[in-house]
């Protein structure tokens, strides 16, 4: 599990989501294998994906991000709740590319800066709301921050960090969103850019074992700091047998006889978390019926 802190610093003129998504990562690493590259990629998108989560209003409000900027990877899918528990995947999870100039994993390349950058936020309503962006640079967070800016009109800076041990195991992950709120000083945000830019980055403190709260208190603690919540968060697939069925049963009959034809069996992987469904030839006249 990991957690998210709530805050706000300057009279409440900034908000503050500061989240630590170690285990988060590492259990996505674990579930699908992922490279060095592809566990960076994924575990940045996966950490704003929680603090997204935590964002939105309603109980059974989600959402989903997906990243396509041409590179090896392929498609980036995370899809996170209210409470900030989050699935994902990668299209190929074994793509890896070497280090950058600056020696560190190149997430830009691996997801590629040729393509959009797309949130689906399904709150009840007939129809979700959409926000496209183009991808910026491929580095996750840039991308995140620019799509808060264009799409909902709120100014905001997103670091975000993932550090892969030699064993290829997740030594530190987490991330930190800041947004100006309407009528904050202009000046603040050039103050929190420098911040953010004078301090380590965020996945060597956590990896030296320093809190969010500790962190927090870096960078805003002669700003009013407030931290009003701390929510835990985890790595969570709520797949099912019988979500499974239901969307077999949503091919039809038709298709549903094409599959018994050919093979007298299914097989179904589950995207997020790899577990198998299998049906067998009297399990899909089943199905059949039922999609009469």
């Amino acid at each position: 599990m990991g957690y998210v802190l709530r805050a706000t610093a300057s009279n409440g003129d900034i908000r503050l989501f500061m989240a630590v998504s170690t285990d988060i990562v590492e259990k996505a690493r674990k579930i699908h294998d992922l490279s060095p590259t592809a566990s960076a990629a994924l575990g940045r998108t996966l950490t704003a994906g929680s603090i997204m989560g935590l964002m939105l209003k309603g109980d059974k409000d989600n959402l989903t991000i997906t990243m396509n900027g041409g590179g090896p990877l392929g498609n980036v899918v995370v899809c996170s709740n209210s409470k900030g528990n989050v699935k994902g995947y990668v299209s190929n999870p074994k793509a890896d590319l070497p280090l950058n100039s600056k020696g560190k994993l190149d997430v830009g390349g691996a997801v590629g800066r040729n393509g959009m950058l797309t949130v689906v936020k399904d709150m009840g309503l007939k129809d979700p709301y959409v926000g496209q962006v183009p991808i910026q640079s491929g580095e996750i967070g840039d991308d995140i921050a620019y799509y808060f800016v264009v799409s909902e009109q709120v100014p905001s800076a997103l670091a975000l960090g993932v550090l892969v041990d030699r064993d290829t195991t997740i030594k530190a992950a987490g991330g930190l969103l800041v947004q100006m709120l309407p009528g904050a000083n202009e000046m603040l945000g050039d103050i929190i850019t420098f911040r953010l830019h004078e301090i380590p980055p965020l996945s060597s403190l956590i990896a030296e074992g320093k809190t969010g709260e500790e962190i927090l208190n870096m960078l805003f603690d002669d700003m009013d700091l407030k931290i009003y919540e701390k929510i835990d968060i985890d790595y969570v697939c709520d797949c099912s047998r019988e979500r499974v069925e239901r969307a077999l049963i949503a091919l039809g009959r038709d298709e549903l006889l094409k599959l018994k034809n050919e093979d007298k069996h299914i097989q179904m992987q589950c995207h997020f978390c790899d577990k198998t469904y299998e049906f067998d030839e009297k399990e899909i006249e089943s199905l059949i019926d039922s999609a009469k």
